[in-house]
């Protein structure tokens, strides 16, 4: 069995997740997300599609980059 580097547990279904250079062991996909998504610059939130990005900072939303300051950033094309 493998344990989550998340949470500790010892689960004979753990996985791996690898995203660029990090690699991370886990029991459920919401220990990945918590561990491995990016945080909002703006509200912290964990951004599980793509996101916002705005001068290599990233954002879960438009609003979230307007707010900060960030210019020409739309939800919706």
């Amino acid at each position: 069995m493998a344990v989550c580097d998340t949470c500790g547990n010892d689960y004979d279904k753990a996985f791996t997740v690898t995203m660029g250079e990090r690699q991370g062991t886990f029991d459920s996909f919401e220990c990945a997300i918590h561990t491995m998504a990016p945080a909002c610059a703006h509200c912290g939130c964990r951004i599980l599609g793509h996101g916002a990005e705005a001068s290599g900072t990233m954002y879960c939303c438009a609003h979230c980059a307007e707010l900060s300051g960030a210019t020409g950033i739309t939800d919706r094309a």
